[in-house]
């Protein structure tokens, strides 16, 4: 039982699946800096606002503060904020770790790609028997003028 744990956690994918969630996780944090003091206060300078959580607000019910209901409201802006992080941390992964891993792979296939085998033995033994019926029927009596290979022209049948 114990083996089979083994083999599935050495088998390559679960540690890089591993591998790829710290990473991703310590990359968060990164990312999280470049949008609130970098992309935030582009947006502040363009729209009034700190960041594009409140920019786009719908309102679909009012609260009552009476009765301790909160408003409901979409936050189209806090959407975009969250799409606009996923974004950067999609292409900053992308550039950072899965393309020059796709390198990598390239150059490792191509560097371990086998040389074409020679046929089999057998396929081998019956194309040299396919050469030589070949070479009779083409030299032998009442042969086509010329004579004929598989694959080579058919002569004109005369009627």
């Amino acid at each position: 039982m114990f083996q089979g744990f083994k083999e599935f956690v050495l088998r390559g994918n679960a540690i890089d699946l591993a591998v790829g969630v710290v990473i991703g996780a310590a990359f968060s944090g990164v990312v999280t800096a470049i949008v609130e003091d970098f992309i935030n206060p582009l947006i502040g300078a363009i729209f009034g606002k700190p960041d594009l959580t409140g920019l786009w607000d719908i309102t679909l019910r009012a609260g009552n503060e009476a009765k301790d209901i909160p408003p409901s409201v979409i936050s189209v802006g806090g959407v975009l904020n969250a799409i606009l992080q996923f974004l950067i941390i999609a292409v900053a992964l992308y550039f950072v770790i899965v393309l020059p891993m796709n390198k990598l792979a390239e150059r490792r296939k191509k560097d371990e790609e086998p040389e074409p085998e020679a046929p089999a033995e057998d396929v081998r033994v019956l194309q040299e028997i396919r050469d030589l019926l070949a070479a009779q029927a083409g030299s032998g009596p009442g042969a086509a003028p010329g004579g004929t290979t598989p694959g080579g022209p058919t002569p004109p049948r005369h009627l």
